[in-house]
């Protein structure tokens, strides 16, 4: 699975203003709602109900939300860069500033659980976040994200 396959120009948010973790759920939920047809509110209750079961907040500032849907199709990826870290209950402690929503099928079983690998293991690269935090123009932090410089390759 490559991130190319999951998230489009469009569906990379630049300096994303958020105050809260609610809030940056219900901002992903509204920028995703017309990338895979469903209503925006109908998203938002699926990730807060996935928080519900332990935080997405994988550390060193980044989260990975996510939820299983059952009327999509395939996968679907959103990422935000925020402006400013907001609290996320992160395993750490640590403000996150770096979110990578991922959408699934309610059958996508190993597809989801790949995605969320792959992400994880592209996000844990330390140098990687440090150049998405230093970029502030969604076709770059796209670039970075689906074509990573060979030295960041998960």
């Amino acid at each position: 699975m490559e991130i190319s396959e999951l998230v489009t120009p469009d569906a990379v948010l630049a300096e994303l203003k958020a105050a809260s973790k609610r809030q940056v759920l219900q901002e992903l939920a509204t920028a995703a709602a017309p990338l895979c047809g469903l209503h925006e509110q109908h998203i938002f209750e699926a990730l807060l109900e996935r928080e519900r079961l332990g935080t997405t907040g994988v550390g060193h500032g980044v989260a990975i939300p996510h939820a299983r849907l059952p009327s999509l199709d395939r996968l679907y990826g959103v990422f935000a860069h925020l402006t400013e870290p907001v609290e996320f209950d992160a395993i750490d402690d640590e403000p996150v500033d770096l979110v990578f929503l991922l959408l699934a099928p309610e059958g996508a079983g190993a597809d989801h659980l790949k995605a969320l690998a792959r992400i994880s293991r592209l996000l844990r690269d330390s140098a990687l976040c440090a150049a998405l935090r230093a970029t502030r123009h969604t076709t770059d932090l796209h670039a970075l994200l689906t074509h990573p410089p060979q030295s960041h390759a998960a």
